[in-house]
């Protein structure tokens, strides 16, 4: 019988890559989500399917990514 030790553990990840995403991208996400929301909520209320309501919903948030990306910064 040998007394060898075995491979050493794994070392854990070093976590000094930066945050996750940045402080833009989630004040742009975040104001796209609001903005899908008051629009499918209006939407909604005059009288449109829920369905329809949640797709108009999606879309403006979706569509206003990219100008909200361009007007914040």
């Amino acid at each position: 019988m040998s007394s060898t030790p075995g491979p050493p553990p794994p070392q854990p990840p070093e976590f000094s890559h930066g945050p996750f995403i940045t402080l833009h991208t989630a004040i742009v996400l975040l104001t796209a989500v609001v903005i899908g929301v008051i629009v499918g909520g209006l939407t909604f209320l005059s009288g449109t399917p829920a369905a329809g309501a949640v797709l108009a919903g999606l879309l403006t948030a979706g569509g206003s990514v990219p100008v909200l990306r361009t007007h914040i910064g």
